[in-house]
């Protein structure tokens, strides 16, 4: 964006003015998901595993018959990049590329048999891992602290699909946050 640009976005410049990073909604949620892909690293290094590697399995374990066009959308990396990356994961027997007979240009994605005791591992590790990070809050705090995420994952989704940067919404607040709120 050139500063041009700028000319025309109106924005409210309520800010909180001792506003920190540590209450910073988007910093917070930044450094959270930074810190948790650091721990989950270091466990799955142990099992031979690579941030790229694990992050494509984790992938297909819950969208399995991905395109890999799709797949390198989702994972916001190159098509040609995500392609060598399955390479490797053929290579090693943990995915399978199967062609869509009515476009054979087209590959989906599956995880291969061999994979499953791995995936076993990674999923215990994972809920362990998730475990531990969650372990000061309640239950209740739990299932509220996800569907928050699950709100704020959905307001973020309908900016990007409806092309509103600035987000509006019928029921917002002009842009301003609620008391207590940061962005």
């Amino acid at each position: 964006m050139n500063n041009r640009n700028l000319d025309n976005i109106q924005i409210d410049m309520d800010v909180e003015p001792q506003e920190t990073s540590d209450r910073n909604v988007g910093f917070l949620i930044h450094d959270a998901a930074r810190q948790l892909r650091t721990n989950y690293d270091r466990r799955m290094r142990d099992l031979g595993l690579t941030r790229s590697q694990w992050w494509v399995l984790n992938h297909l374990y819950f969208n399995e018959g991905l395109s890999q066009t799709k797949l390198s959308e989702i994972m916001e990396i190159e098509r040609a990049t995500l392609g060598r990356l399955l390479d490797r994961l053929e290579a090693k027997g943990w995915i399978e590329r199967r062609t869509v007979p009515k476009d054979r240009r087209v590959k989906l994605v599956f995880l291969a048999r061999a994979v499953e005791p791995l995936l076993r591992t990674m999923r215990a590790l994972a809920a362990e891992l998730r475990a531990e990070a969650l372990a000061d809050l309640t239950e209740d705090e739990q299932q509220q602290f996800i569907s928050t995420l699950i709100k704020i994952k959905g307001n973020l989704t309908a900016m990007v699909e409806n092309g509103d940067a600035r987000g509006h919404h019928a029921n917002d607040t002009g842009g301003r946050m609620k008391d207590g709120q940061n962005g």
